[in-house]
């Protein structure tokens, strides 16, 4: 994955599910890294519940391998959450 982190015509893109039937929980979070207008990198993250439209975030990266490692601490603080990658 490192080699896709250099590249910046790759976008990388991450869904992820927590679904709880007993506590009536449908949760999707989406993190993706993309590139801007301005030679730099976003860390666009999406949320919300499943079927509904949810809320956006962006924040911005001085290069690809920075918006990488923000996208990996935050795949890591959602898997704690109970979250996981959808297939």
């Amino acid at each position: 994955m490192d080699d896709q982190a250099q590249d910046p015509e790759v976008l990388n893109v991450l869904v992820l599910e927590r679904v709880d039937r007993s506590k009536n929980m449908a949760r999707y979070y989406v993190l993706s890294v993309e590139p801007t207008l301005f030679a730099e990198s976003s860390l666009v993250r999406r949320w919300g519940r499943i079927g509904r439209p949810g809320r956006t975030r962006i924040d911005l990266h001085a290069s690809p391998p920075l918006a990488q490692l923000a996208l990996n601490t935050w795949l890591e603080r959602k898997r704690r959450r109970g979250y996981q990658l959808r297939a």
